[in-house]
């Protein structure tokens, strides 16, 4: 499940659009309205129209969109066909955007709520380094009316400060700033193939055409993103951070045979009900109801695969292009914990960029995350089943828990058997991605 925070988008809409236009949820509709506004008419080589419509048959059928969830998924759904329209065009007229290089990139991931965007945030302050920052992703190129870097980065803090007032909670969930570094789900979306549809909908079959249908189509766009991100820059090292990595590592190695790979690692019980809340409150503001018991299932079983995925990965993956990082050393030791990072990677640190990383940490001990509670109950989530499930990981990565079991309130919970039919089919999705 992706915690990619797409919500900007969707404070646009508030912002702009608020009321306006229609809600039409149709693959021929809206592509025609893209090439509309914006006088382009090739997408590229990449089949659009099939991941398209799967997702659009999700959100008709089982998405439960509120009348405002319509209008603001159509705008963002509008907004990534515009943007590969004008990629497509700039391509044509640039056509050495493609030749440049993006070589071993780091690719940062692991559970969810671990500290990964704490420390993709430090790395990215390392001029040395690249990374896609919120704006860019939103309009990688300036949209008609508004040109400049600086007019962008305006307009996307303009709609954060939108959303804001829709989901107050968000800010200590999650920190929101244009020019933060942003998630590799939200560049992945544009050809939508992308578990971040799935962070602010509930889209099941949607899901499970992903999994039929693979992620290497996602990554390849992924590297034509960069390609075009890294053309005003020169190549520098890529730092990218996604917990949905975890889910397609066999997608990514095939796109990028040189990557790195770094695996942040926490005691899940911290960890899940967060995940919930954050995905409780990434939906609400879309659909007509939202059920938490149901997210904390989904929420429960996804990680429980995703960590089998990382252990695979772990003694998989040669041991010169993979670093481990454990949350707690992270957080007490952050600068260390990067200056071991790059030793391991045969990168050097330069006093520069350790001194913008400590002015970071020093302006935002953790992170730009506010202080917050969550109760398993909420969520329908036991804790010593919980605890159970995720043993094995623990175990592995030596992780130090962070909850005791018997300080939390429990409830029951059936085991989630494989003949459910609701996990076996998660099971399914997560073993063909």
């Amino acid at each position: 499940m992706s915690l990619a925070l797409n919500l900007v988008n969707y404070g646009c809409l508030l912002a702009e659009h608020v009321g306006l236009g229609p809600s039409e949820l149709d693959t021929d509709e809206l592509l025609s309205a893209a090439c509309r506004s914006t006088n382009l008419w090739d997408f590229g080589e990449e089949d659009i129209r099939t991941p398209l419509s799967a997702l659009l048959a999700a959100y008709r059928n089982e998405a439960s969109l509120s009348p405002f969830g319509r209008r603001a998924a159509r705008w963002d759904v509008l907004r990534l066909l515009m943007n590969l329209l004008i990629l497509r065009e700039q391509e044509r007229l640039h056509p050495e955007i493609l030749t440049q290089p993006i070589e071993q990139p780091i690719f940062i991931t692991g559970v969810p709520r671990s500290g990964t965007t704490f420390l993709h945030a430090l790395l990215a302050e390392d001029p040395s380094n690249l990374a896609p920052r919120c704006w860019q992703t939103i309009y990688p190129y300036a949209v008609p009316s508004r040109t400049g870097k600086d007019t962008e980065i305006a307009r996307v803090n303009r709609q954060l400060r939108v959303f804001r007032r829709l989901a107050p909670e968000l800010t200590n969930l999650h920190p929101l700033d244009a020019e933060r570094p942003q998630e590799c789900t939200e560049i992945n979306a544009h050809v939508f193939r992308s578990l971040r549809f799935d962070s602010t909908h509930e889209v099941p079959s949607y899901r499970n055409w992903l999994q039929q249908a693979g992620h290497i189509p996602a990554y390849r766009f992924h590297r034509r993103f960069l390609q075009h991100l890294q053309r005003h820059t020169g190549p520098k090292q890529w730092v990218l951070k996604s917990p949905d990595h975890v889910f397609a590592l066999p997608a990514l190695l095939k796109v990028y045979p040189d990557a790195r790979l770094v695996l942040v690692h926490r005691d899940p019980l911290k960890v899940l009900p967060s995940v919930a809340r954050l995905t409780q409150v990434l939906r609400t503001p879309f659909a007509s109801k939202v059920d938490p018991m149901r997210i904390g299932r989904q929420v429960s079983l996804d990680w429980a695969i995703g960590v089998g995925r990382i252990i695979e990965a772990a003694q998989t993956w040669p041991a010169e292009r993979i670093f481990h990082v454990q949350y707690r050393t992270l957080i007490r030791n952050p600068i260390d914990t990067v200056a071991k990072l790059y030793r391991h990677f045969g990168m050097g640190l330069s006093a520069t960029a350790t001194a913008r990383m400590e002015a970071f940490f020093a302006q935002l001990p953790r992170g730009g995350y506010g202080q917050n509670s969550y109760r398993f109950e909420d969520f329908g989530l036991d804790p010593e089943f919980e605890r159970a499930r995720y043993r094995d990981y623990m175990r592995v990565f030596a992780i130090e828990p962070e909850v005791d079991v018997g300080q939390t309130q429990q409830v029951p919970l059936k085991d989630l058997s494989l003949q459910d039919p609701e996990v076996k089919g998660k099971v399914q999705f997560f073993h063909g991605l």
